[in-house]
């Protein structure tokens, strides 16, 4: 084979290997198997959606592609690299970052502080530039940049969490049950935000309680039922689904 053919075979490799894979994941807690068999992708520039009940696995799942929780059998791959094991910090170095339940922030560092340990792994001149861009987006931190992120509130901290990600570069952004919480307005907010930073060309797993809004949001989506996928397909078409909507959509 010619060198212009390993290259050309090369291209088109890279174009269809999944930004995430995930095979046969399982996970325990103890003796307790919390996922079970678990598989999908998220394809490069994809918003893929996991939706289900609470305790369902759908966190639990999040931890362990993040390195937060060690599966215990299965496959993991970041643009087809296998990274099953490896820690969080560097996955996050790689590209694969998390916005986690709860958002995590630094209460007793300010906002600039929180999006400065978003970038720690970083060592490039764009760090300024980067933070200007998250100011740009959420203009209500740019505004207190200097406010102790504790003293925030709830809505502003979510931001806050999806900017100190951001600051990461992400490659892959996971994002659990972003909207938890949050007053309709913010909640609005929250979902602009996701699909901006979707459109920019970041691949996207969304974890979301708001199943609708998450189904109209995402092309692709999976439900998972006990640890378990159960369902999976277009968006839209899960959103027509008679029992999603009965189970998940109050229709």
């Amino acid at each position: 084979m010619t060198t212009a053919a390993h290259a050309l075979q090369d291209v088109r490799s890279q174009a269809t290997t999944p930004a995430l894979s995930v095979r046969d994941l399982e996970v325990h807690y103890g003796a307790i198997r919390a996922v079970s068999g678990v598989s999908f992708e998220v394809h490069a520039g994809e918003l893929v959606s996991l939706i289900g009940a609470n305790g369902a696995g759908k966190t639990t799942t999040l931890k362990a592609l993040t390195g937060l929780l060690p599966a215990r059998a299965g496959e993991i791959r970041l643009n087809g690299v296998p990274i099953r094991a490896q820690g969080a910090w560097d996955l996050a170095r790689r590209g694969l970052v998390m916005v986690p339940e709860g958002r995590g922030i630094f209460a007793r560092m300010t906002i600039t502080e929180n999006l400065q340990m978003g970038a720690f792994t970083r060592h490039d001149a764009e760090v300024e530039s980067d933070m200007e861009r998250v100011f740009d987006l959420f203009a209500r931190l740019k505004d207190r940049r200097s406010q102790l992120a504790g003293t925030l509130s709830g809505g502003e901290q979510q931001m806050l969490a999806i900017g100190r990600a951001l600051m990461a570069r992400p490659k892959v952004l996971l994002l659990d049950e972003p909207s938890m919480g949050l007053a309709p307005l913010m909640v609005d907010k929250i979902f602009e935000v996701v699909a901006d930073i979707h459109r920019q060309g970041v691949s996207v797993l969304l974890v979301e309680q708001n199943a609708r809004r998450a189904l109209q949001l995402a092309s692709r989506a999976c439900v998972m039922e006990s640890g378990r996928i159960t369902l999976s397909g277009a968006a839209s078409d899960l959103l027509d689904d008679p029992l999603v909507r009965q189970a998940y959509l109050g229709a």
